[in-house]
């Protein structure tokens, strides 16, 4: 691959000009149509004052019209800043500020950064050479040899986090970092040439971002959606543009089987592919989706925006116990390590946290060195707060963060394995297990139960369920209704808003 993802979706436009490049709920554009956009806009960037090293903050529409202005700021050396759809003020103002942003792109100016210059995201593709615009005719460029792309070192963007408490933390990446997590998901997924993958998370995160990367280095196509909450328009999009594969959260495969219940099954002779990350999915999940979609490669994926796509597993093709996530992808290396970050021989007996190494690794926190020596104090391994051990075939498993991890007694449990047993039951909606403090054992398990709608709670019946399902060991001490799970945008449950209540 060249040292950049836009570098490899000029070229990929060279090869295939007339081939499906982005598609949105409004248009489709070609590899050629794209390429002439980001280059002509990368034109007009530059009056406005972007430069190498000058950040652009950018708020994400789901759409081709996003994606070509990140590359368009990529193309200038620039460093792309996305921000979440409909982002409070606040967050806007303190990211632009903190990265003393020269551009915004969003939908409609804000007041507040009257500043800086604004630019309609929905004028993305009206400067895209081939075509005039204030009397000017743009020609096409095709030959590649006289543009400057981004070298690998360079810095290619900033992504916050958003954490519930406390300041956001900015990622910093480079582009070689961006071509390496896209390797991790081009190999681990097996993504052929022809894949058409639609991606409904949202590409102001990384989760979306990076799959949009691996395609584009690719050559493949990509259709975005905003979500699949409009599951008619997303199945006529699937239809519509040949869909082969797609990138889900938890939740969002839920969501499919609660509003559409097996209707994904109708394309078992399609999809070549399904991958799935940012939260744990449940084992029951795996298995209906295992069952509806018995031929496709169902991908379980392990990572962080610090570290990317590191570890995968088809749990439609490898069946390993509950907490299994795969084998390390191809530029990814795993070890164990103890609290003194000491490396150990792991086993379910003796875990420790996993740290990962490789070129996917960021390359700092945003204006934080004291958070980057304690991510990544060698400057080569992150080390995480994940619980886990890698058994004797290389698998690596992840029980939980060290603060989710119930202690009971010195038995250590995954909150996830209750979790996953207590979500069969037909009266539950929704759940989760978190750790509260026990004077005889240390710690036990307290389960939070959202019940489906219309069902009614028994407790002697509930309790004679988890009694069949889970080891005696395992048991939640105690089990309170709630009307909904805290949840991230992307699934992640809130373990630390349910240890507060």
């Amino acid at each position: 691959m060249y040292p950049s993802i836009v570098e490899n979706l000029a070229h990929n436009a060279i090869k295939n000009l007339d081939k499906l490049c982005l598609a949105d709920e409004k248009q489709a554009l070609t590899y050629k149509q794209v390429w002439d956009s980001i280059c002509g806009l990368a034109m007009h960037l530059e009056k406005l004052g972007v430069r190498r090293g000058s950040c652009v903050v950018v708020e994400c529409n789901q759409s081709a019209d996003y994606m070509i202005c990140e590359f368009a700021i990529h193309l200038l050396k620039g460093i792309f800043v996305p921000l979440e759809k409909n982002a409070a003020l606040p967050r806007i103002l303190e990211i632009a500020g903190d990265t003393e942003a020269v551009l915004h792109i969003g939908l409609k100016p804000v007041e507040e950064l009257s500043a800086i210059p604004h630019l309609s995201i929905g004028e993305a593709t009206d400067f895209a050479l081939g075509c005039e615009r204030d009397g000017v005719y743009r020609g096409s460029i095709e030959d590649l040899e006289i543009v400057d792309f981004p070298a690998g070192e360079d810095v290619s963007e900033i992504l916050f986090s958003t954490g519930t408490t406390g300041k956001s933390k900015g990622i910093v990446l480079t582009h070689s970092n961006d071509i390496a997590i896209a390797e991790n998901v081009c190999c681990g997924v097996k993504m052929k040439p022809d894949n058409v993958e639609m991606i409904p998370m949202p590409t102001s995160h990384s989760h979306g971002l990076r799959r949009t990367y691996a395609n584009m280095a690719n050559g493949s196509s990509v259709v975005f959606v905003d979500g699949i909450m409009l599951l008619k328009k997303v199945f006529k999009m699937m239809d519509d543009y040949k869909v082969t594969s797609m990138d889900l959260s938890p939740s969002m495969l839920s969501i499919f089987f609660k509003l559409s219940k097996d209707r994904l099954g109708d394309y078992k002779d399609v999809m070549d592919y399904i991958q799935l990350g940012s939260a744990p999915l449940s084992e029951e999940d795996k298995e209906h989706l295992s069952r509806i979609l018995p031929n496709t490669r169902l991908y379980n994926f392990y990572g962080s925006t610090e570290a990317g796509c590191s570890c995968l597993m088809d749990f439609n093709g490898d069946s390993k116990a509950p907490g299994c996530i795969g084998k390390p992808a191809v530029n990814a290396h795993f070890i164990v390590v103890d609290e003194n970050r000491n490396e150990i021989e792991s086993s379910p007996d003796n875990l420790g946290f996993l740290a990962s190494s490789g070129a996917i690794n960021m390359k700092e926190y945003f204006k934080a060195p004291e958070l980057t020596a304690e991510a990544m104090p060698d400057g080569d391994y992150i080390y995480t707060k994940d619980l886990g051990y890698i058994d004797e075939d290389g698998y690596v498993y992840m029980l939980g963060r060290k603060d989710d991890v119930i202690n009971y007694g010195g038995i250590k449990i995954s909150p996830e394995e209750i979790e996953s047993m207590v979500i069969k039951n037909d009266i539950i909606a929704d759940c989760a297990c978190v750790p509260v403090k026990d004077a005889l054992t240390g710690q036990a398990p307290k389960l939070y139960i959202v019940l489906a709608e219309g069902a009614e709670y028994d407790d002697r019946s509930f309790k004679s369920f988890l009694s069949e399902v889970l080891d005696a060991n395992k048991l939640p001490k105690y089990v309170e209704q709630i009307d909904e799970i805290p949840r991230t945008f992307n699934g992640k449950i809130i373990r630390k808003k349910l240890m507060e209540l």
